[in-house]
């Protein structure tokens, strides 16, 4: 379980140096929640979600500001939410989820992402049944007794929880996500290192020399598209 937790801590400290790009696909990600339901998070959970996503990534007020008032105007732009799937180097498995005011463009940008970089673009259902939907937080300063008696106290499943680096990793089922973090506030716990709705997989696959930095560069080419959100995949990328 520790190696996929790196994977997502890797993935977020890669994306903590990419501020201003991060910043702008929160940007259309709380818009799109807040377009949805009503612009409060007390009475929209998709977009309650999303804000408490925003706070582990640092993003400043003002652009959740903007992007919730945006939403609040008449008009605006429709976004699809997309999920694109396929495959890597050495058998390894992606999924792709965009936001996208433009579908065609969005198709033709990640499947060129793909297939320059040894990959290609698979069917619906080709790679998901691989991976599992998982709720999963990061909390410091607070050992596994403490957050495992909270969890109990608060009723919640977790599927597993341990220690690693000085941080308690929760994986619980994505219903659970709410629960769990309205738990830990209760208990006071307000910052997490981590708070995401992920997909984990099932198996890793191990890449090393010529294998490993042609999927990393597609990884890179697929998350520097301005129309994807989030990129998971079953590759173990470490020395």
């Amino acid at each position: 379980m520790g190696r996929k937790w790196n994977n997502i801590k890797d993935k977020k400290a890669e994306k903590d140096k990419n501020t201003s790009r991060i910043y702008a696909k929160f940007g259309v990600e709380i818009y799109v929640a807040a377009k949805k339901g009503e612009p409060d998070p007390e009475s929209n959970a998709a977009l309650k979600f999303v804000l408490e996503r925003a706070k582990t990534y640092n993003v400043p007020k003002h652009i959740i500001d903007k992007a919730i008032d945006k939403a609040k105007g008449a008009g605006g732009e429709d976004y699809n939410e997309l999920r694109y799937e396929g495959f890597g180097v050495g058998g390894t498995m992606v999924i792709v989820d965009a936001l996208t005011n433009n579908v065609n463009r969005t198709a033709s940008d990640v499947r060129a992402a793909f297939g320059k970089n040894g990959g290609n673009m698979g069917v619906s259902g080709s790679v998901t049944y691989m991976f599992d939907a998982t709720a999963v937080f990061g909390i410091e300063d607070k050992s596994l007794d403490d957050v495992l008696e909270i969890l109990l106290e608060a009723d919640v499943d977790a599927r597993d929880v341990f220690e690693e680096e000085d941080v308690t990793i929760v994986y619980a089922e994505p219903d659970q996500f709410h629960a769990a973090q309205e738990a830990f506030k209760a208990a006071g716990i307000t910052e997490f290192s981590v708070a995401e709705l992920t997909m984990l997989p099932q198996t890793e696959v191990k890449l090393t020399g010529e294998d490993k930095a042609k999927f990393e560069k597609m990884l890179d080419a697929l998350e520097d598209l301005d129309d994807v959100q989030r990129v998971y995949h079953n590759a173990d990328l470490e020395d």
